[in-house]
């Protein structure tokens, strides 16, 4: 599906920044054209970048090319996700105003004006090459800015399809087209860091380097942290309803998303039934041999092979030569006991391999999960299939995690959900945990800058014995 680049192929005799320069100009005149859109008019652009992708032709030859490009995921859940993804985003766009007043608190004297942060650069991942600029896209435009969007190298060919259908669905409403722009091939790391030091919001999904880049570039910038979920069996779980949700969020898009469950952590009273109910779902569990092959094949120097993960279950069943029931297998869990770099199980792993640890007790499966995130993917989240308020309760008060969904299929909850009140998004911050400046989902609210008109009101001062009072009774003046 290849299609005409939105700019010239990057000319090395013109340079870097230079190239670079033209583009955030071009972002600045489009941002200057639409600078009197009305809330209708940034709504009716949303609506446009959400269907140029969500057609239902489009989104799933965009899926195809993806896959066909990256070599990752599959292409029925890229559809589901090139879809739902946007439906989901688009549903919480139409919903909020973003410009001219949003809200006004007469009682506390302050009106709020949202206005836009600017030229923003996005910088996607290669596991998402057409959802997540189109995602990152809406959300900027709902708010009146321009997008630049710096994608993996080795997803530039689909995401610049993938901009292409944004940039010919807005010419359609008679917005202008670069209010989406794409960086030039070949994406190179110089471009990508002179973009991100040339615009005035920069948001990184993907490559934690170029989230570390991205903090350094001098500019307000929003990273997310690596994922490495790990979910919770307790004692009180629907075991098969657990399974079958672990399931369904482990194997889609082959294990491709950073909210898919990498490790399960299974209570001693219920762990053989719920391995029962688990295998019931779709799960091989690998003899000891097995699982060492798993991970002498799945790591190779250190780091994940590229030629196994988001593979589909057949191809990987053949590699790791499992035997048996493998070749019908939805996804391979081996069972470990280790957390730490010594025990690569306890990683993230981009494939269709479940680490499968045994607690004694709801108190030790809490300890093990928050070991694993301690190892990688501190701040992202965890989940637990219970039926124990207090035990999802205890997880929220105890770890330092920013999202704790509870009896969910965690791929499908975790970046906002039709049946929870999290925003929909592709890129999930994990908070100072994990170095990062967004605690939250990603969201419109990100790319507004908002003004507040500050009136009187009667005096709100109290008396001293109304603030010291009780400091002064318990500790004295």
């Amino acid at each position: 599906m290849a299609q005409q680049a939105t700019v010239e192929r990057l000319n090395e005799d013109v340079g870097v920044e230079q190239t670079i320069a033209g583009l955030v100009e071009r972002a600045r005149t489009a941002m200057r054209e639409f600078a009197s859109a009305s809330q209708a008019e940034l709504d009716d652009a949303a609506t446009a970048l959400a269907w140029s992708l969500y057609k239902p032709e489009t989104a799933k030859e965009l899926a195809e090319y993806a896959v066909e490009v990256t070599g990752l995921g599959n292409v029925e859940s890229k559809i589901i996700k090139n879809q739902r993804k946007t439906f989901g985003t688009l549903r919480d766009l139409l919903r909020v105003k973003s410009t001219g007043i949003i809200e006004e608190l007469p009682e506390k004297g302050l009106i709020k004006y949202a206005k836009p942060v600017g030229v923003v650069a996005a910088v996607t991942p290669s596991t998402n090459p057409s959802a997540t600029p189109v995602n990152k896209a809406m959300m900027a435009i709902k708010g009146g800015n321009a997008i630049i969007i710096a994608p993996s190298p080795l997803a530039w060919p689909v995401t610049n399809a993938t901009v292409e259908a944004m940039r010919s669905e807005l010419a359609k409403i008679g917005a202008p087209k670069d209010l989406v722009q794409i960086i030039p091939d070949p994406v190179t790391r110089e471009a990508t860091n002179e973009l991100m030091r040339a615009a005035d919001l920069v948001v990184v999904t993907g490559s934690q380097n170029n989230v570390r880049n991205a903090y350094s570039s001098g500019k307000p910038a929003i990273g997310v942290g690596a994922g490495n979920v790990p979910v919770i069996i307790d004692a009180g779980a629907d075991l098969d309803d657990a399974a079958e949700k672990i399931c369904a969020s482990k194997i889609f898009d082959n294990s491709t998303s950073c909210s898919s469950e990498n490790s399960v952590i299974i209570v001693d009273k219920i762990y053989d039934e719920a391995i029962a109910a688990l295998t019931r779902a779709g799960g091989y569990m690998t003899t000891p041999d097995e699982g060492k092959r798993v991970v002498d094949l799945l790591w190779q120097n250190g780091k994940l092979n590229r030629k196994i993960i988001a593979k589909d279950a057949p191809v990987l069943a053949e590699a790791f030569e499992l035997s048996g029931d493998a070749a019908n297998a939805k996804f391979f869990m081996v069972e470990e006991t280790g957390i730490g770099p010594d025990h690569p199980l306890s990683d993230e792993k981009l494939s269709l391999v479940l680490t499968v640890y045994r607690a004694k007790d709801f108190a030790d499966a809490k300890r093990i999960g928050a070991a694993v995130l301690d190892h990688v993917g501190r701040g992202h989240s965890i989940g637990i299939h219970t039926n124990s308020d207090e035990h999802a309760r205890e997880l929220a008060e105890d770890l330092d995690v920013v999202r704790v969904l509870v009896n969910q299929a965690h791929t499908f909850g975790n970046g906002g959900g039709f049946n929870n009140a999290l925003p929909f998004t592709l890129s999930m911050g994990c908070g100072t945990w994990q170095g990062n400046s967004l605690s939250e989902n990603l969201n419109y609210e990100c790319f507004l800058n908002i003004t507040h008109l500050v009136t009187t009101i009667p005096e709100d001062k109290p008396e001293e014995e109304e603030l010291f009072g009780g400091y002064w009774d318990r500790y004295g003046k």
